[in-house]
């Protein structure tokens, strides 16, 4: 009898803009009730749609740096215009210990803080078809300006370059197709061998005996008729 490890899978879900990784997570936890998202800490303004708690927990520049010096993120980073995001730890080592993987959708320079604390971590990558999706889906939304979009673009590649630092690539060009393939990925990663806790073997004399018995009573039945 196998007995696995009861802690869940820490997995770090990239990708480059408008490759739909949000999606992808989305249908996820929908379909998958023992699979969380990690909800980042941030000290940008709240925006009119969001909710504190469910998309970010929304502090202040100076509660967040209060954190920092508390050691209560397993990364963090400063980015555009001076704001603040990272990861809280222990709710993320919390949910772990209950058994739940936890998806945490962070850039490659976060993946990587995290690789380097936590080598276990599960590195998945999600990717556009082409740059050139990539600009149409951009268009699409008819939200950024010129100078935004090619912002983004040098973002993209330089995001791609790091893609050696994953353990996993999917190509996000039909959403069902690269659905299933993150599923096959989590599937797999919970048959490694290393996810085995222990293996319980029968004592060898007891089962040769067990099955002399069985051996014999089938014999016998054959006799009978």
């Amino acid at each position: 009898m196998i007995k696995t490890k009861k802690q869940g899978n820490l997995i770090i879900i990239s990708g480059t803009t408008c490759a739909g990784k949000g999606t992808v997570i989305k249908k996820l936890l929908e379909n998958h009730n023992d699979i969380v998202l990690s909800v980042s800490y941030t000290s940008r303004p709240k925006r009119e749609h969001e909710i504190n708690g469910v998309d970010y927990y929304f502090v202040s520049k100076e509660e967040f740096e209060r954190k920092i010096k508390n050691d209560d993120f397993l990364e963090y980073a400063k980015v555009h215009y001076g704001d603040y995001y990272g990861t809280p730890k222990s709710e993320v080592l919390d949910q772990l210990e209950t058994g739940k993987d936890v998806i945490l959708e962070i850039d490659v320079q976060g993946a990587k803080q995290i690789k380097e604390k936590y080598p276990e971590t599960i590195l998945i990558f999600i990717m556009a078809p082409s740059m050139e999706e990539v600009k149409r889906r951009i268009k699409l939304r008819g939200d950024e300006n010129n100078e935004q979009i090619i912002s983004r673009f040098k973002v993209a590649y330089n995001e791609i370059n790091q893609i050696n630092n994953y353990n996993y690539v999917v190509v996000n060009d039909d959403l069902s197709l690269a659905l299933k393939k993150v599923e096959a990925i989590l599937i797999s990663e919970k048959l490694r061998v290393d996810r085995i806790e222990d293996v319980f073997v029968e004592n060898q004399e007891e089962i040769i005996h067990e099955f002399l018995i069985d051996k014999e009573f089938d014999n016998s039945k054959i006799n009978i008729e």
